[in-house]
């Protein structure tokens, strides 16, 4: 008789697939994307992101308090602000509303993580994540808003800031800007493989972000390339990141395992608006089983090398993984 190997002896029980399993999710991989809307009162539900909502200040330290209890370790925070000119003042602004978020949550729980998005694409009306001359996205003159508000942030009381504008040589303006001014202790995480993705519609409505003309393409990646997200990442690297980000996550794990394979810093991808909403939606017609689809999303970027996952979800997770302990 030929011989085989029987690789289902080792998949005969719950108990045994528990002991030889490769990869998990914990709480304490999960990052939790929050919306504070400067002026709210309470919060509201964002249409195409059931579940998820902006919130008001008030609003938002008691979603901080539900996350500590949970036990997820870091939130991170997006503003939305009341007024938006060319020069994004609010995004820099002492009082602005993701400083004062950031003042809010230190004050409800010293021990959060709080990671902030650094942009200005929320804060002026071209609705672009740099300044904007003669229909163009401008790179050098953007560096000094972009860095300008990771300090603002770091002022006040952010543990690790996040650019996400994607300008070429942001992460050594901010790292710059931070040690001038004695924030040597305040991390950055970059954004480093941001894709110009379809997956992002429903951020648009969330962030009150969407561009007033053209796209992002000019800045942001284009989806087919991964040499260029390797070239990305270790620019970031030499610039003085300490953790890489790669964005979306579901579509693009492959370049999630590439940037791993390549840098020796803690990896987070993002599972992006647009992948949470269609699960949603297609749970919502009983097409899927959610908690098992996203338990087998999230399960699936630990595998290709995420360290951390920033994630709608996060809350959920918190709990199924509560309620399985």
């Amino acid at each position: 008789m030929t011989a085989f190997r029987r690789h289902r002896r080792l998949r005969a029980s719950a108990n045994l697939r528990r002991m030889v399993r490769e990869h998990r999710v914990a709480v304490d991989d999960l990052v939790y994307p929050v919306f504070v809307q400067e002026g709210l009162r309470g919060k509201e539900e964002i249409s195409a992101m059931p579940g998820v909502y902006h919130f008001g200040l008030d609003a938002f330290r008691r979603e901080v308090a539900e996350v500590s209890e949970l036990g997820i370790p870091a939130l991170l925070l997006f503003g939305i602000p009341l007024e938006k000119d060319e020069l994004s003042h609010s995004a820099y602004d002492e009082h602005g509303v993701v400083q004062e978020a950031v003042r809010a949550a230190k004050e409800e729980n010293p021990d959060l993580v709080v990671i902030t998005d650094v942009c200005l694409c929320q804060y002026n009306p071209a609705g672009h994540c740099g300044i904007v001359r003669d229909g163009k996205i401008v790179n050098d003159e953007s560096l000094d808003l972009i860095a300008q508000t990771a300090l603002s942030h770091a002022q006040a009381g952010a543990d690790v800031v996040a650019p996400s504008d994607m300008m070429d040589g942001r992460v050594a303006a901010i790292r710059d800007r931070l040690d001038e001014n004695g924030w040597t202790d305040v991390a950055i995480l970059s954004y480093a493989v941001k894709y110009a993705s379809a997956f992002y519609g429903p951020f648009r409505e969330a962030a009150h972000s969407a561009p007033a003309f053209g796209d992002r393409k000019t800045y942001q990646m284009d989806p087919a390339n991964v040499r260029e997200a390797v070239k990305e990442a270790l620019t970031d690297l030499e610039e003085g990141a300490d953790m890489l980000m790669v964005k979306p996550a579901l579509s693009y794990m492959d370049v999630t395992r590439a940037v791993r394979e390549v840098c020796d810093v803690p990896v987070a991808t993002y599972n992006v608006s647009g992948e949470y909403s269609m699960v949603k939606a297609a749970a919502a017609r009983g097409w899927i089983d959610e908690r098992a689809v996203v338990e087998e999303m999230l399960t699936s970027f630990k595998r290709a090398g995420a360290d951390f996952i920033i994630t709608y979800y996060a809350k959920d997770m918190a709990r199924w993984l509560r309620e399985r302990a």
